[in-house]
């Protein structure tokens, strides 16, 4: 790779004065900061970054497109590829979902209308990472199957192609519309022999995304030859322009694009281009580049150092997306146009990423923006019925947990960032907490979420309490009593699905706890994570958190566990979980604040040793230099922050926690016009405890800075050391969070005792609180506390709550079910744990599974055939067998190819009774659960067997056909008549 030469520049030394007169000197350049951006850096590996032109915040990312599908080719570029298909105009940056890549140019010699992903012979061409050039706001690269160069440059809703070819002969550049997501229509529009109009709706991620263009070229083209459309796909084409041009001179193509209409691109194009050459457009981009990096200054003699942290808060800047044009109009969530002159209007909200570390990160460095966000949000909800989860062009993508717009609000707020309608952001923020969607009724009701009602249950009991309490403490700010009550109540339901026995968080399975147990395994229950992965989350109530496990000391060696714990994981594979340390997975954004918790403990020295392990380790100057997916710069903003010194482990409460700086000196410009500055003394890559502090010349030893420390200027300075210290040690200096009013009351737990059992089950409750008192009633007995274990006999239903100082828990109800105790069964094949529905007698406890596969009713086996053998006791007549599968292909779960019943009277020589075949699958969107069964004339048998043939290999229409997938079967409760 290369990175074009920028002229190094003098500046000259600019001081401030700190509150005691001591001068301090701010962090200077020594060159243009752009040359420390390296847009290469998270291509590789599962970064998925992309490396071409774009502005900060822009609408354009006008980008090389060398991968048209799978994971690792969610930004259309990966850095293994060695081919180009083209040129298109939208992005995404670091996400784990496919989209964009819309309107895409590929200059060529010939007019070809295959792609060449086929293998064959197409427009696509070689080219080599050597003759590639990648900066903030320009790209090149030269093709070396045409030797055409191209140049590529934007402004912020349009953009700029310069192809210089080999010769003035067949010189051709086609246009493609059919390019990667699916198209709901199209039209290409030729205007003159040097302008065309069009627009592209499509599908993929975004349901239904709409975008106009504009394309002015420099050289006249002859009519266009056009591909017929693309079956299924109205206007699905590509195009191929031939151009005139006896000169040879480099083609010029202007392109805007627009959500709105093409008068919208036109004037985007006219108003941000017009007739500006390619030279202004890049300069102007590039300046602008730089006005935005010099938000923070570094000095650093580790170049990687420097590179690593200017592409990094390069990545924070290139998400969110402008969403408007010029004239102020903009597609919501309605999918109509609106139209603004009072905010900025922004998509691609990464949200259950960003709120951790970039947003935080925008409340000191892009606070106007930050306003104008928060707008974006109020008006998604007054256009869309909600605000965004994760938006994408105006579609809601359905994607990811919590409601973490609601933390971005209120920590804005508490910081006194408030340029909006406070009133209408708390309706909307109350709102997203108060649906009955994604689990929150049964939230709301009990406390926490069934694994049996909801997937990912218990990610999302921990991430809504989280979120609860930023509305509690932006409640409390406005004196809004009633709310604060309500929401700091709900900030505790973290308790609910905490588990004392094995000290982490756990699903609770008709109020038992999930089974079998195993921290390191990656199943339904947890978001994109294990419970390594979730149980350390309770960013809002530390206190509390370390008074369930019992005291400091055991959240210490909790910690200690987590990253030295072997780096395996076990169950579904999850390709996020990377960047492992022990069980801390940095790659993902659930451990980004773990490293920092030792700090509540009073063990700084144990934060700033891991704090400096993953800023050295798992960020590097390579492609392959992000650790995980870059998540629309999260990962980025987590470097940024914790290699000036400090990270907001609570987004809400104002403070960030202190971990260890990597530059000699770092200056944060802010826009009030002041300046904070931290100096690290003696700092080097073994000097890496601290000391001391200071803070503007006063000794400094909390563990912990205000954001208003920041805001009004002044310096952080840390003497460092090679050893650990006890600097911040004393109770005094440590940060707290906790919650003190209005606590709750736990609701007990069944600790033993079988939901489903033959001849009886033994039932022992317990509480997370071992002081609150246990009630339980059996069906209409009468409440009695609760002393001792006791047993169910029958089909019952039991009825249990807590008591403790007057406050009394919900009451929850869990049905029991007995099973014949006739009936056994025997598995042929082995379940996989994360859907063992229950265990070994799962497929006869006569509970029945729902449409998804995910709520712990369904019994999964992975690529493997199912063979069961059911025992009835004793030789019966037999009429009628069936049993229930799941089909949900999304998921990769479908239907047996067939399914055989076979009767016996010894369990040793099995007759078939009959064979059903099912036709080859053909692709289905929603899932379905499907009741295949045999009827047959009077049959005497005491055995049944049941073999469910496996499809195995995905169909080639299947996304997963490509990464050679398998299937799953999903079966539950076989019934015998």
């Amino acid at each position: 790779m290369k990175l074009q030469h920028i002229t190094i520049f003098v500046v000259i030394s600019l001081f401030f004065s700190c509150t005691n007169d001591q001068k301090i000197e701010i962090a200077q350049k020594d060159k243009d900061l752009i040359h420390y951006v390296n847009p290469f850096i998270g291509t590789g590996g599962h970064g998925h970054t992309y490396p071409g032109a774009t502005m900060p915040y822009g609408m354009m990312q006008l980008s090389p497109d060398t991968r048209l599908d799978g994971w690792d080719g969610c930004s259309g570029y990966h850095y293994s590829d060695e081919y180009i298909y083209g040129f298109s105009h939208t992005h995404l940056s670091g996400t784990g979902v496919s989209d964009y890549g819309d309107i895409l140019l590929m200059p060529t010699n010939e007019i070809n209308f295959n792609n060449g992903s086929d293998g064959k012979k197409g427009y696509r061409a070689h080219f080599s990472h050597d003759n590639e050039v990648a900066e903030a706001g320009y790209y090149k690269v030269h093709l070396d199957s045409t030797n055409i160069d191209v140049e590529l440059t934007v402004s912020e809703r349009s953009g700029m192609h310069k192809y210089t070819f080999p010769s003035a002969e067949n010189q051709v550049v086609m246009l493609d519309l059919i390019h990667r997501d699916k198209v709901l229509d199209a039209k290409i529009e030729k205007v003159s022999d040097t302008e065309i109009v069009g627009y592209r709706f499509s599908e993929a991620w975004a349901s239904d995304q709409r975008l106009f263009y504009v394309i002015k070229t420099s050289h006249p083209f002859d009519d266009m030859l056009q591909s017929p459309p693309k079956q299924g796909m109205p206007g699905a084409r590509r195009s191929a322009l031939r151009f005139k041009n006896p000169n040879n001179e480099p083609i010029i193509i202007k392109v805007g694009i627009s959500a709105v209409d093409v008068e919208g691109a036109k004037k985007n194009l006219e108003t941000e281009i017009g007739e500006k050459s390619f030279a202004a457009i890049k300069k102007k981009a590039q300046d602008t580049w730089e006005q935005q990096l010099g938000k923070i200054v570094i000095e650093s003699d580790d170049i990687d150092y420097k590179t690593n942290f200017y592409t990094s808060l390069y990545h924070t800047m290139i998400a969110p997306n402008l969403y408007q044009d010029v004239d102020g109009r903009y597609r919501d969530m309605d999918l109509e146009i609106h139209e603004s002159k009072e905010h900025t209007h922004y998509t691609v909200f990464s949200l259950w990423d960003t709120y951790r570390a970039a947003h935080p990160l925008y409340t000191i460095i892009e606070q106007d923006r930050t306003n104008d966000f928060i707008k974006t949000f109020i008006k998604k909800y007054e256009s869309g019925g909600i605000m965004p989860i994760w938006d994408l062009s105006a579609n809601y993508t359905g994607c990811m947990i919590g409601y973490h717009a609601v933390p971005v609000i209120a920590d804005a707020y508490m910081k006194g960032i408030r340029d909006y309608d406070v009133e209408k952001a708390f309706e909307a923020m109350k709102h997203s907490a108060t649906r009955d969607k994604l689990g929150l009724d049964y939230y709301k009701e009990l406390g926490y979420i069934p694994v049996e009602k909801e997937s990912e249950s218990v990610s999302k009991t921990l991430e809504y309490a989280y979120d609860d309490w930023t509305i509690a403490e932006m409640a409390k700010a406005m004196g809004k009593t009633e709310a604060y009550e309500t929401f700091i109540k709900r900030a505790q339901f973290y308790k609910n699905v905490f588990d004392p026995e094995t000290q982490f968080m756990r699903g609770r399975f008709r109020n038992t706890w999930f089974a079998p147990f195993d921290p390191y395994e990656v199943n339904f229950n947890y978001t994109e994570a294990n419970s390594w992965q979730y149980s350390f989350y309770v960013p809002q109530d530390v206190s509390g958190f370390i008074e369930l496990l019992g005291g400091k000391d055991k959240l210490e060696a909790q910690l200690d566990k987590l990253f030295t714990a072997k780096q395996e994981t076990s169950g579904r594979n999850q390709a996020d979980i990377t960047g492992l340390i022990g069980q801390y997975a940095h790659g993902n954004e659930p451990s980004h604040h773990m490293a920092y918790l030792y700090n509540f403990i009073n063990k700084p020295a144990k934060t700033q040793e891991y704090v400096h392990q993953i800023l050295t380790t798992l960020y590097k100057n390579e492609p392959d230099g992000v650790s995980g997916n870059e998540d629309c710069g999260q990962m980025s903003a987590w470097y940024v922050l914790s290699s000036l010194g400090f990270y907001s482990v609570t987004p809400g409460n104002n403070e960030y926690i202190i971990g260890t700086p990597l530059f000699d000196k770092a200056t944060i410009n802010l826009e009030n016009g002041k300046t904070f500055t931290i100096i690290a003394n003696n700092i080097s890559k073994e000097n890496k405890y601290i000391k001391s502090a200071t803070l503007n010349g006063k000794n400094h030893s909390k563990t912990f800075i205000n954001h208003q420390d920041i805001m009004n200027g002044g310096s952080l300075v840390f003497e460092m050391t090679n050893t650990a210290t006890d600097w911040g040690t004393q109770d005094e200096n440590i940060p707290v969070t906790e919650i003190t009013e209005h606590t709750i009351v736990p609701p007990p737990f069944i600790a033993k005792g079988d939901i489903a059992f033959k001849g009886e089950t033994e039932v022992t409750l317990q509480s997370v609180d071992k002081n609150a008192k246990i009630y339980y009633q059996l069906d209409k007995s009468n409440v009695q506390e609760y002393t001792k274990p006791f047993t169910i006999s029958e089909a019952s239903q039991l009825r249990v709550y807590a008591e403790k100082d007057g406050k009394k828990s919900v009451e929850i109800t869990t049905d029991f079910f007995k099973i014949d105790p006739n009936l056994k069964i025997e598995l042929g094949t082995e379940y996989a744990n994360q859907y063992n529905a229950g265990g070994q007698n799962a497929l006869i406890d006569g509970i029945l599974g729902t449409e998804d596969f995910r709520t712990g009713t369904w019994q999964g086996y992975f690529d493997k055939d199912l063979i069961a053998t059911v025992d009835l006791g004793s030789v019966k007549d037999i009429y009628y067998v069936n049993l229930n599968f799941l089909q949900d292909q999304k998921s990769w779960i479908f239907l047996p190819t067939e399914v055989e019943f076979l009767v016996s009277k010894d369990g040793k020589k099995f007759t078939s009774v009959q064979k059903l075949v099912h036709e080859k699958p053909r692709p289905t969107e929603k899932p379905h659960v499907h009741k295949i069964g045999a009827a047959f004339n009077t049959k005497k048998a005491r055995y049944v067997k049941i073999v469910a043939k496996k499809l195995g290999v995905l169909p080639e229409w299947h996304l997963g056909y490509k990464h050679d997938g398998r299937s799953w079967l999903f079966v539950d409760e076989i019934e015998v008549k």
